[in-house]
């Protein structure tokens, strides 16, 4: 009885962990969403989703860098909010006992996101660097997560995954094609951020409800 006891208290520690994780995921996603859309509406200039990358927000790049406020105070504290939450949550996913191959990237992805907000626009070449890894490693995360899902979330989360992938591969190869150029510099990064941003939120519901199938997998 008393094994019996502990095993049920393990297992209710652990799914308490996996939703609290699940509600800063759902936060993250929630936090860039607004916090973007809200550094957009007070830019103190013209501003586009066609012309501008989504980190002109918090700077532009060099070697004219120019910073404008409250916009980019705004940005850089979405950036550094939404990592901690993403480093937060894969703390207690691991915890849990979720697989490596689902938590690593995952854990990636915020530090990524937190560094652009240590490293905006005009620190060149760390800005890049840390936007390159949350870029991919959300991709990654995303595609490799599917596994641990039940359908039909399995294929939603594989097909956002695999959208925001493809939207990294024209932005780094593709300037030259027909897409990049209707999209533009913003339009192509959005479809690469977005994607994830939406994974996060429907990810960090699955993780929230209790009873959601298969919330752990082997390592």
């Amino acid at each position: 009885m008393a094994e019996s006891n502990l095993a049920g208290t393990v297992r209710g520690g652990r799914s308490t962990a996996a939703s609290i994780a699940g509600v800063f995921l759902a936060l993250a996603g929630f936090i860039v969403l607004m916090g973007v859309t809200t550094a957009e509406s007070l830019y103190d200039t013209v501003y586009t989703t066609h012309d501008n990358e989504i980190s002109d927000l918090g700077a532009t790049v060099p070697p004219d860098s120019v910073i404008y406020q409250p916009s980019a105070a705004i940005f850089n504290g979405t950036m550094l909010g939404a990592g901690a939450c993403i480093i937060v949550s894969t703390v207690l996913l691991h915890r849990t006992g979720n697989a490596r191959r689902f938590v690593i990237p995952t854990l990636l992805l915020g530090v990524g996101a937190f560094g652009v907000g240590v490293f905006p626009g005009n620190r060149a070449p760390m800005h890049a660097l840390f936007a390159l890894l949350a870029f991919s490693a959300g991709g990654v995360a995303a595609v490799l997560g599917a596994s641990q899902f039940p359908s039909p979330f399995r294929y939603c989360s594989a097909a956002l995954g695999i959208i925001a992938l493809g939207g990294l591969v024209i932005g780094m190869f593709g300037s030259e094609t027909r897409i990049y150029s209707e999209l533009g510099d913003g339009g192509i990064e959005r479809w690469i951020a977005y994607p994830v941003v939406i994974w996060l939120v429907a990810t960090g519901g699955f993780f929230m409800n209790p009873h959601s199938p298969r919330r752990q997998v082997a390592k």
